[in-house]
């Protein structure tokens, strides 16, 4: 049992239901946030359940179809550029954290948020500062979510080549504000994020 099993099975034993809770794209300048929540069976460990920004893509998405096949359960919620523009980055993050959280098939007793913030919801939760390398059931919410954007990203890229969206996925990258001076913004776009650069 590793360590970040052993992290989870203490706020189980204490509380019940442990779900872990993780976001991706809360940086880039334009697509979803995507959130994540998992319950994971301590009985039934996923070897490799690590921060998502730790191991390869490979190995991300090798871990994304186990994860799926073998939580207790799962669920993962994109918020729209839209909608960050209407209510900010954080407030969309705690939207999809609420969703995510709420949406599960099997409710949990306490929620382990990564991060120093909780979303407003009935259920229990508790933020963990770099959660995701410290419990299991956070880690792989990090994988579901990083792995669920970066495949959105890939499927827009195909709509609107002229991005390079498959390569920076959004970021904010030298690549990426040289293809907006040439090509503008789309509705993809989060405008709240552009303004102080003039492409709004």
């Amino acid at each position: 049992m590793n360590e970040r099993y052993e992290f989870d099975i203490a706020y189980a034993e204490k509380y019940g239901v442990v779900c872990g809770v993780d976001e991706a794209g809360r940086g880039p300048l334009c697509g979803p946030v995507c959130v994540a929540a998992a319950v994971l069976n301590p009985n039934d460990p996923i070897d490799g359940v690590n921060d998502s920004k730790a191991i390869s893509e490979k190995k991300r998405e090798a871990l994304f179809d186990v994860i799926k096949e073998k939580a207790l359960a799962y669920k993962i919620v994109f918020i729209d550029a839209a909608t960050i523009d209407e209510i900010n980055i954080l407030n969309a993050t705690m939207l999809g954290m609420k969703q995510a959280i709420e949406g599960l098939d099997i409710a949990p007793d306490i929620a382990l948020i990564d991060g120093n913030k909780c979303p407003n919801t009935e259920i229990l939760c508790e933020a963990v500062v770099k959660g995701d390398a410290k419990s299991a059931s956070i880690a792989a919410a990090s994988i579901l979510a990083k792995v669920s954007r970066d495949a959105y990203m890939r499927e827009l890229a195909t709509q609107y080549p002229q991005y390079q969206l498959e390569q920076h996925k959004g970021y904010p990258t030298k690549l990426h504000y040289e293809l907006l001076d040439k090509y503008g913004i789309q509705p993809f776009y989060r405008k709240s994020f552009l303004k102080k650069r003039g492409y709004v």
